[in-house]
């Protein structure tokens, strides 16, 4: 039994997330719903969701209008989502569309590619003055008070230093934290947001510092589902019968859960944060076969208007036909 002191002040283990994921999905129902309200309330219902137009956000947004039937959708269009989502989101009542001030080509030829994860861009960025903190990262030579290597040591990617390109993490905040702010600053409200802790390990952190409901942050957010898993997600939308994009194609049984025929993730189209770990056919593979355009835009040479998403990939060694 996880102590109701943690519920208020979001004290968690990582063995509290393991006995709050295994719960049933009707629990899971039962506990996001009472977060939602929680947070509408304290809020006074100056509230939205974010939404991204993927099944997870499509999931949210069905839970909180099951409750609260006026709270507004708001998705950042970026110029990123597949085409599907894009129709998928246009279908929804009281959307409001924010829209960033740089596109993506902008954003990479400004700062840089986004490549690997969030944190390794961020320290290949960064990590070019000998000496510093993130340098030694890179160098494998941080080391923990007990003497053994920090586990955020990233040697292996040290050589992205030298690349023909510039890496950077800083795209997410530009095209998509950024217009949500401004949105914050003009209009009070706070959102609620559809991560899960078992995405990453800084928002497993993140979650188990501050809970589903961070009413103290500088910028107040709820992510009332942190503790489902994808299959959570699959299982509600096949079970409830809840409309989702079509990118995904059919939900079916597998393994004992729930799986998509057609994509798993719909984030970012051209972002490669992850790609070096999926097996083929990796997401610019499947990229060239579902959507031939996006991808030949993606891999053209920068000199010929593109996105020269095809040296980047090579040079990290991820296929991309």
């Amino acid at each position: 039994m996880i102590n109701n002191i943690k519920w208020v002040f979001g004290i968690y283990s990582k063995e509290d997330l393991d006995v709050m994921q295994s719960w049933d999905l009707q629990r899971k129902i039962q506990v996001t719903t009472t977060r939602i309200i929680e947070w509408y309330e304290y809020f006074g219902g100056n509230v939205y969701v974010a939404f991204s137009g993927g099944k997870d956000s499509t999931v949210l947004l069905d839970i909180v209008r099951r409750i609260y039937p006026d709270v507004p959708a708001v998705f950042c269009d970026t110029g990123l989502e597949f085409p599907e989502i894009r129709e998928f989101v246009k279908q929804h009542d009281n959307v409001v569309i924010l829209r960033p001030e740089m596109n993506f080509r902008k954003v990479i030829e400004t700062y840089g590619y986004p490549v690997v994860s969030k944190r390794v861009a961020d320290t290949v960025e960064y990590g070019s003055k000998p000496g510093s903190y993130r340098w030694k990262e890179l160098h494998g030579e941080i080391i923990r008070s007990n003497g053994t290597p920090s586990e955020f040591n990233c040697e292996k990617w040290c050589y992205l230093l030298d690349a023909p390109f510039k890496v950077s993490s800083r795209c997410c905040n530009i095209m998509k934290k950024k217009p949500l702010k401004k949105y914050f600053k003009e209009t009070g409200r706070v959102p609620i947001i559809a991560t899960m802790a078992d995405e990453s390990r800084s928002r497993r952190s993140a979650w188990m510092r501050q809970g589903c409901n961070a009413f103290s942050k500088k910028s107040p957010s709820s992510q009332p589902m942190s503790f489902w898993t994808k299959n959570d997600v699959l299982e509600y939308l096949h079970t409830y019968n809840i409309p989702y994009a079509s990118v995904y194609g059919e939900i079916i049984p597998c393994g004992g859960g729930w799986t998509t025929t057609g994509e798993r993730r719909t984030g970012c189209v051209f972002c490669a944060f992850g790609a070096h770990l999926e097996k083929s056919p990796n997401r610019f593979q499947r990229l060239k076969e579902t959507h031939p355009k996006l991808w030949e835009y993606c891999m053209k040479p920068w000199s010929e208007h593109g996105l020269g998403m095809r040296t980047v990939l090579e040079f990290i060694g991820i296929p991309c036909e």
